[in-house]
């Protein structure tokens, strides 16, 4: 491959002057600038290596290292002769049921949400842009608040005396209180979680051709024929980008269980703090660590190989 430049204004004879020049881009040149380029790609990232390593690739290493120790007599931790007893503690009933309770609150958390958002992202989506942005800052007000302030203030919303009881007792029925219950551990996780579920698929919808929709109903396409087979498939990266951000949190909530559900709903979050500080069974929580941090390096690696890189 070469390149000819323009010839420089004439310092002799000839028809190009002694300035004539002929540039050639070698084989060896390309790998150079190749390599010059893979050399600034990575002094740009290095800041991000080394954020990930030091604190996720180590404390990671850690709780593996933990995770394959044995508890002594003592309440310590011995990590000579490794083994995976934690692992094989994972199939005891107390444990199956928390890992069954905590993954069918996640998901009954992220199908509410969706169900919740969806409607609604696609009304911010299809509103004029001063309206749209009023209603996102509607959306992201909940964030200006300490999480677990918000919590609290459903637990005295949800309490005996709160005004959902009296709101129930209003109605007829009596003074209903469903504080420290599965139904208020899924209420305060939804709560929390919804703006996860709005943003993703807002950015999503957003981004749809409108005119794509109104092709499917010129084409006598229903509404829900539309959506199915239109708005659904197009809007699929923010349905799973919303889900993971939704369900992960979710299966290892600790703040909502804990202030919410009470000793009633102990979920994994709320089962690993208690081995870690008051069992003191860092083997065991080490492994319900592993197993959680595991779903969710799996739901991450699930969206992008879904197409999550389009949202």
């Amino acid at each position: 491959m070469t390149l000819t430049a323009a010839p420089p204004p004439s310092n002799g004879p000839g028809p190009g002057g002694a300035g004539s020049a002929l540039l050639e881009v070698t084989p060896e040149f390309e790998r150079a600038a190749a390599r010059a380029d893979s050399r600034r790609g990575f002094l740009l990232s290095l800041p991000a290596y080394v954020y990930l390593v030091l604190f996720f690739a180590i404390p990671f290493g850690i709780v593996v290292v933990y995770s394959l120790a044995t508890r002594n007599t003592i309440g310590g931790t011995d990590l000579a002769g490794w083994n995976l007893d934690s692992y094989r503690r994972l199939a005891e009933p107390i444990v199956r049921d928390i890992l069954f309770r905590s993954v069918w609150i996640a998901v009954l958390t992220t199908l509410i949400c969706l169900v919740v958002a969806y409607p609604f992202s696609y009304f911010i989506a299809t509103r004029t842009p001063t309206i749209r942005n009023i209603l996102l800052v509607f959306v992201m007000i909940p964030f200006w608040t300490n999480f677990l302030v918000r919590n609290y203030a459903w637990r005295v919303i949800l309490g005996s005396d709160g005004p959902f009881a009296a709101v129930t007792e209003a109605l007829g029925v009596g003074r209903q209180e469903i504080l420290f219950t599965h139904s208020a551990v899924i209420l305060g996780l939804v709560y929390g979680y919804l703006p996860f579920m709005v943003l993703p698929l807002y950015a999503a919808i957003e981004r749809i051709d409108g005119s794509l929709i109104e092709a499917g109903r010129d084409l006598y396409a229903s509404g829900a024929q539309t959506f199915r087979r239109v708005l659904l498939p197009l809007s699929m990266p923010g349905v799973l980008a919303g889900s993971i951000l939704v369900f992960v949190p979710s299966l290892g909530a600790y703040v909502t269980p804990q202030i919410l559900g009470g000793g009633k709903s102990t979920m994994l979050g709320s089962y690993i703090v208690v081995q870690f500080l008051t069992a003191r069974n860092w083997p065991l929580g080490a492994s319900l660590s592993f197993v959680l941090m595991t779903v969710m390096l799996t739901a991450t690696l699930i969206y992008f190989r879904a197409g999550g890189r389009n949202l």
